[in-house]
């Protein structure tokens, strides 16, 4: 580490994995958050390997960050936080609970989690589907720009906060704030509701959204989907040609 024990200077990659064919698996156990990314990296971009096994992540912070390609990696075990963050293209596993920001700013792609996630998941997710099989924390989907975000249990506070794009499909129920000072975006939700939050007002249910949430089930064998509520953005909030009055005075 540096004086501040912030950053491992060691870059050494451990060349740890047992590579069958395209496959690979490695045990993280004792190995630090730089190493295991760096054996990831190593089999994804070097060794070709397009599905990768990891096994006793051991709840580490950062893991399966920045992978820019198409691939599958399957984490036996749970994640801490900001795990698989700045991903584009991979189908990541998650066999366990994961801490807060999984999936953040992810491009594309898809992320399933056995269990539970924390607070900010899918943290301005820009694309690709966020699968949570569990339940999940505050402000899930904030400043969303795109994807799906699944959630098959409850949701906590200020979920959709300043979404601007997306869909998020909540089967449980959802706290207080729900897509507060969202833009755009659709927000679903099969349980009850404690309060909306500022400008989100009820949407109008079509067969494309009823297609939507059928084929998303089906993909990912969630079995047969509930009913949900819509909410959308009510749009009182788009001031953007409006000046400040300071401004005004500007202009005239």
């Amino acid at each position: 580490m540096d004086p501040r024990g912030l950053v491992e200077l060691d870059e050494t990659v451990p060349n740890v994995a047992e590579i069958d064919g395209q496959s690979a698996q490695f045990d993280a156990k004792d190995l630090t958050t730089r190493k295991i990314n760096a054996e990831l990296r190593r089999l994804v971009y070097e060794e070709g390997v397009k599905d990768v096994t990891i096994l006793n992540p051991s709840a580490r912070h950062s893991l399966g960050t920045g992978i820019l390609t198409r691939c599958k990696i399957t984490f036996e075990g749970s994640l801490g936080y900001f795990g698989v963050g700045l991903i584009d293209g991979p189908e990541v596993q998650i066999n366990g609970r994961v801490g807060w920001s999984v999936a953040e700013n992810m491009m594309s792609g898809v992320v399933v989690i056995e269990s539970n996630a924390g607070s900010l998941a899918g943290a301005a997710l820009r694309g690709g589907d966020l699968v949570v099989k569990g339940q999940v924390g505050a402000r899930t989907g904030i400043d969303q720009k795109g994807g799906t975000i699944l959630v098959m249990g409850d949701a906590g506070s200020m979920t959709g906060f300043m979404m601007q794009r997306g869909r998020q499909i909540i089967c449980g129920d959802v706290g207080p704030g729900l897509g507060d000072s969202m833009y755009d975006g659709t927000l679903d939700v099969a349980g009850k509701v404690k309060a909306l939050g500022i400008d989100c007002v009820e949407g109008e249910w079509d067969d494309a959204d009823t297609q939507l949430i059928q084929r998303k089930f089906r993909i990912y064998g969630l079995g047969d989907p509930p009913q949900f509520q819509k909410f959308v953005c009510g749009k009182k909030l788009y001031n953007y040609d409006s000046l400040e009055p300071s401004e005004r005075k500007l202009v005239l």
